[in-house]
């Protein structure tokens, strides 16, 4: 008998597990939910690139043969939800089960688990098999599995994912170029003379126009904006891209990672995050890509090292610790920071201009990146003790590659260090010195980079050292804070009473009103 297959949002891959075994009759059921637009209020730009992109599959999908149930946003008997959706597909069609693929965010996961007792009929629930490391993997892994739980550090666990894998290995077991990391040789600033190349521009189609209309209709006050919309949107378009960052601009890729111009926000970086998350791009053809062009000789190793990292390493170890350790894993407070959120966040109205910098990319694109977010963004939301709930709000809100699952461990681990320690080894934080460093942001900003007090001087000097004697006793053991925490001791007290009593004011000065 024929089955419903449901394909979520960030399920567009032909290659999902729900549509493995698809027959003749089967029929193929894709909703746009008010639910999923608004239970955080996304960018313009992440709603219209996922409606999109759905339509188009939905658009592929019919031109092979496939049946395709398509509900749009704006039909009048669209319930808004995917339980209710589901429901009305099984009263319009006779078919002897549901089929679907495991949900990415815990929330949406317990929903499906409940239709197995709320439906009339069968659901399958199958295993997401785009990604390279299962849950039982990662599990074994850390230890779970045997009842011998340990930490996982991030390194440890990409070089498993290398050997599994074999990406950049030698037939004798070992890495191309005798090391497993090449992160050393990815932090070079970015001479004035370099310029990133031209990226392709995807002229919108009229699917895609009609998306843009009822997202400024229907979601127009949300953060961001619909302007100059170029993103690829389709299977076709996201290979393309992919080729094109392969060619382009992977050679580079890796030396300048770090690096942040102001006005250039997308620099040597393969901006293709949204484009896998969703499905349109598949992880494993990405490494397979970025490890072709190191063996042809079309990248360096120091490149397709770097991206292949961020892939196995950085992005599966995100997935696997967020569903380790849902849920309350988004509750972690460690530092017991507490602060509101400036409104600048929305706004990007302030003298900060590396913020205003990377909040202005932000708002226009509904991407950063990874440097921007961490180290700009992010390191300025753990020096302020920002309340992690709020910063987790906004990272989900303003990102079109941002679902729960990597964005809450992002953000909780790596970036607050509010789950003490769990994710990373120490807290990423840095004074302005990192910043003016690896990007031209400093010039044009009010503030002096170089000073540590006073009215003028940057505010992440301040913070910065504020920051380190507050936690100075939490931090006293990791030995990767040591040389931070000797340094402090040997400082002037009055000069550091100086920048702390600078921190409070600034902080106490921010205007929260959080309204976006």
């Amino acid at each position: 008998m024929a089955r419903l297959r449901l394909i979520l949002g960030d399920q567009l891959s032909r290659h999902i597990s729900s549509l493995s075994d698809l027959k003749r009759g089967d029929v193929v059921l894709m909703a746009e939910v008010a639910d999923e637009t608004t239970y955080v209020r996304h960018h313009q730009r992440k709603i219209a690139f996922l409606f999109s992109a759905m339509r188009h599959f939905a658009g592929d999908m019919r031109q092979a043969g496939i049946i395709v149930d398509y509900v749009k946003l704006d039909d009048p008997d669209n319930t808004g939800s995917f339980s209710g959706e589901l429901e009305r597909a099984l009263k319009r069609h006779v078919v002897g089960g549901v089929v679907v693929t495991e949900a990415g965010e815990w929330r949406v996961q317990q929903m499906l688990l409940g239709w197995q007792n709320a439906l009339s009929v069968p659901v399958e629930i199958r295993a997401d098999t785009r990604f390279l490391c299962s849950h039982d993997e990662f599990a074994m892994m850390a230890g779970d599995a045997t009842g011998e739980s340990q930490p996982l550090l991030m390194e440890d666990f990409y070089r498993r994912m290398r050997r599994r894998t074999g990406y950049l290995m030698r037939s004798n077991g070992t890495p191309e170029g005798g090391r497993w990391n090449f992160d050393h040789e990815n932090r070079k600033t970015l001479p004035k003379d370099v310029e990133p190349p031209e990226r392709p521009f995807y002229e919108p189609d009229e699917i895609t126009k009609d998306v843009l209309a009822l997202v400024s209709r229907r979601f127009g006050n949300h953060f961001g904006s619909l302007e100059d919309f170029d993103y690829p949107v389709t299977r076709r378009q996201a290979h393309g891209y992919l080729r094109w960052f392969v060619a382009k601009a992977l050679p580079d890729f890796g030396t300048y990672q770090d690096a942040m111009r102001e006005g250039a926000p997308l620099l040597f970086h393969s901006h293709l995050s949204a484009l896998i998350n969703c499905g349109l791009l598949d992880p494993a053809e990405c490494c397979e890509a970025a490890e072709h062009a190191f063996r042809q000789g079309h990248a360096p190793l120091n490149a397709a090292e770097g991206f292949i990292r961020q892939i196995i390493g950085w992005r599966e170890f995100v997935r696997g610790i967020y569903w380790r350790e849902m849920p309350g894993y988004g509750d972690r407070n460690a530092l017991d920071a507490k602060r509101p959120l400036p409104d600048f966040f929305w706004s990007g109205e302030t003298d900060l201009n590396c913020l205003r910098q990377c909040i202005g990319d932000t708002r226009r694109n509904a991407y950063a990146h990874h440097i921007q977010r961490l180290m700009v963004l992010g390191n300025f939301c753990l020096l302020g003790g920002f309340d992690p709930r709020a910063v987790q709000e906004w990272y989900l809100v303003v990102y079109h590659d941002a679902y729960e699952w990597v964005e809450m461990p992002n953000v909780v681990g790596m970036i607050l260090y509010a789950d003490n320690g769990l994710f990373a080894t120490k807290p990423y934080v840095a004074s302005g010195n990192y910043i003016n460093r690896m990007s031209d942001y400093c010039r044009n900003c009010r503030y002096d980079v170089k000073s540590r007090s006073g009215p003028d001087a940057c505010p992440f000097n301040a913070l910065y050292w504020d920051f380190v004697a507050r936690h100075a006793t939490r931090f006293e053991t990791n030995p990767r804070m040591t040389q931070t925490l000797s340094t402090m001791k040997r400082m002037d007290a009055g000069k550091l009473a100086a920048m702390r009593q600078d921190a409070q004011r600034f902080l106490d000065a921010l205007p929260v009103s959080g309204d976006y």
